[in-house]
């Protein structure tokens, strides 16, 4: 039985479970199996290269998923070079009738009134509350409420989800997502329990079948336990959690020797995305920096996306049904 939250009513899915926009795996074909299997795909676009190559991904992505709902993720953050065309990335969105838009990064208040004029629903990634707050008061429609746990940038307040969720509950007015380590149905069960309407998974979809990471990649998630994450570039406060590989040991250990004088200079050649890029292409899982959430201690199996979503919506529901509601002691009548 289908689960029915804010988040499923709005977006139109059905189940409570989204795929956020993800650096280089966040392609049109990973996008379209989890939409495909009833929840909400996304592309990253900045992936296609370009805006006009993101319009195209846009179109792959609406014919691969024949009518069914599906987003596109609009990430702004520094970069090592020129930056990305972002205006042009968002007017492609809004050319081509993006139903649903996820934002990360900077401030999306820009954009958000942008896609909003245009009729698109909007969600953004806070990893703090104050985030999220400001958020709601640029007119967003769901926030979606990172933890320490996630993969990618967990900022810098380090605020698990056992307390970023309860706390979302009670000053969020806006449904939210519960982002960050979510990889099984008991996770899901307790995520609605802490007042969150869905949940956002990213490593654990990138440990599927459909996912374009080569097999050297999804073997190591397999045999990692969850404390196989680094947290790297802390002292610049541009924390990343990526996979414990040799070049993550090599800049953790460059930013440990460097101290105070440690500078991004110091790394710029060992976390590239170029390099990363080249490490997917030669399947060589030591050979550039991935990023990856502590869900990875969950994870011992590769399934396609339509088994992950049917195994997590059936475990939450058991969870739910079954083992909580046997806790739950009906008083003895007195009489």
């Amino acid at each position: 039985m289908p689960f029915q939250t804010r988040i499923t009513e709005l977006l139109k899915i059905e189940h409570p479970i989204i795929m956020g926009g993800m650096t280089g795996v966040g392609t049109p074909e990973l996008a379209a199996a989890v939409s495909n299997a009833g929840g909400l795909g996304m592309i990253a676009i900045h992936n296609a290269g370009s805006p006009q190559e993101g319009r195209k991904w846009i179109q792959q992505l609406r014919h691969l998923t024949n009518g069914k709902p599906f987003g596109v993720n609009l990430t702004i953050l520094p970069s090592m070079g020129p930056p990305p065309p972002y205006m042009e990335y968002a007017q492609v969105i809004i050319d081509e009738n993006v139903p649903i838009v996820e934002t990360a990064g900077s401030s999306p208040q820009k954009f958000v009134s942008l896609f909003k004029k245009a009729g698109i629903i909007t969600i953004h990634k806070c990893v703090t509350i104050r985030h999220a707050l400001s958020a709601e008061r640029y007119g967003v429609d769901i926030i979606s409420l990172d933890g320490f746990e996630c993969a990618g940038h967990p900022g810098e307040d380090d605020v698990g989800n056992f307390v970023l969720q309860a706390k979302g509950s009670k000053v969020l007015t806006k449904p939210y997502l519960c982002s960050g380590g979510v990889g099984d149905g008991n996770q899901l069960a307790a995520a609605l329990a802490l007042g969150a309407d869905g949940v956002n998974c990213g490593t654990r979809f990138c440990a599927t079948q459909e996912c374009s990471w080569p097999d050297s990649y999804k073997q190591r998630m397999i045999e990692a336990q969850e404390t196989d994450t680094v947290l790297m570039l802390r002292r610049l406060k541009n924390t990343s959690r990526v996979f414990q590989n040799k070049v993550a040991e090599e800049v953790q250990q460059m930013e440990s020797s460097k101290g105070q004088d440690f500078q991004f200079s110091d790394v710029a050649h060992l976390v590239n995305g170029k390099r990363g890029r080249q490490a997917e292409e030669d399947g060589d899982a030591d050979g550039g920096i991935w990023t990856a959430g502590q869900v990875i201690g969950l994870i011992h199996s590769i399934p396609t996306c339509q088994e992950v979503i049917n195994d997590m919506v059936k475990e939450a529901e058991e969870t739910i049904q079954i083992r909580l509601a046997s806790m739950v002691v009906v008083p003895r009548s007195r009489l």
